[in-house]
């Protein structure tokens, strides 16, 4: 209980936002920045210069955030800003601190899917605690506040002049390679910001309830909601139970109902995200 008021907590975010600042810092010194994959935003910029001026990329990113979280304070407010220069701070300096880390990693490919999943993951972090790394991430939130768009695909949209423009400056095959980091980054943001494949909605049309209600209570321990519905075909009463379970769950409960109510109707679908006791609130029994 004292962990899930903490997590509520600002200073909880602000920590949220230092660990995600930091993870985005070393995708980019680590898989991006030696493989030359412009992957957007202002990090995507400070490669170009990088390549054509030798600018260093922490000052160029710094540089380039402090009229853009002038922007953001007018138009957004002040707690995403304060978060944001938190973000936008530490993030060059984990890029200035970090400027030898390298990864001998050849293929630019992996290097394209590794930095996607890191970058994603620290974006994802900082967006949970409802801050930024500053640059177009800024403005993909903005987007997404004023849009309704997900995290991951306002930040796929900002991020694609960087991309075409570095096609130009390295070559287009490094620019697919860049594509493929930002697409990869954009799932991976909204995986951490849901928490969406790891939970199952099971829908179960059965004229044994009380069976299969069992089941979920006593050997899964989770709640369930029934309600009475018509077959369109035998036009016969029957009863549907709805269960949000875990991924390891939803296969323990079909083997479980394959072996003792194999004549109950089972679903199975992915729950893009679950608020409430057992999920987003711990159990009633812990």
């Amino acid at each position: 209980m004292a962990l899930n008021k903490f997590k509520k907590t600002a200073i909880y975010e602000y920590i949220q936002v230092l660990i995600g600042s930091a993870l985005v810092g070393l995708a980019f010194n680590m898989f991006l920045l030696p493989s030359k994959l412009a992957a957007g935003g202002i990090s995507g910029i400070s490669t170009i210069l990088y390549e054509l001026f030798q600018f260093n990329p922490a000052y160029v990113q710094l540089a380039i955030n402090i009229p853009l979280l002038i922007f953001v304070v007018l138009i957004i407010g002040t707690d995403f800003s304060l978060k944001t220069l938190v973000g936008t701070t530490f993030l060059p300096f984990v890029i200035w601190l970090t400027a030898d880390m390298k990864l001998s990693i050849d293929n630019p490919l992996l290097s394209a899917i590794y930095g996607g999943i890191m970058l994603g993951v620290g974006l994802g972090i900082v967006y949970r605690g409802n801050g930024s790394t500053g640059g177009t991430a800024m403005i993909a939130q903005v987007l997404k506040r004023y849009t309704g768009l997900s995290s991951g695909y306002s930040q796929l949209l900002v991020d694609g002049l960087v991309v075409v423009t570095s096609a130009f400056v390295f070559n287009f095959e490094l620019a697919l390679y860049a594509m493929i980091s930002i697409y990869v980054t954009s799932k991976v943001i909204d995986f951490v910001q849901l928490q969406s494949s790891s939970t199952k909605l099971i829908l179960i049309i059965t004229e044994k309830e009380e069976e299969i209600q069992s089941i979920i209570r006593n050997q899964l321990n989770r709640g369930s909601t029934k309600m009475t519905t018509l077959g369109g075909y035998s036009n016969e009463e029957k009863t549907m139970i709805l269960c949000v379970v875990e991924q390891s769950e939803a296969v323990y409960f079909k083997k479980i109902v394959q072996e003792q109510e194999p004549t109950s109707f089972v679903i199975f679908i992915n729950a893009s995200e679950i608020l409430g006791r057992g999920f987003s609130k711990a159990q009633f029994d812990n």
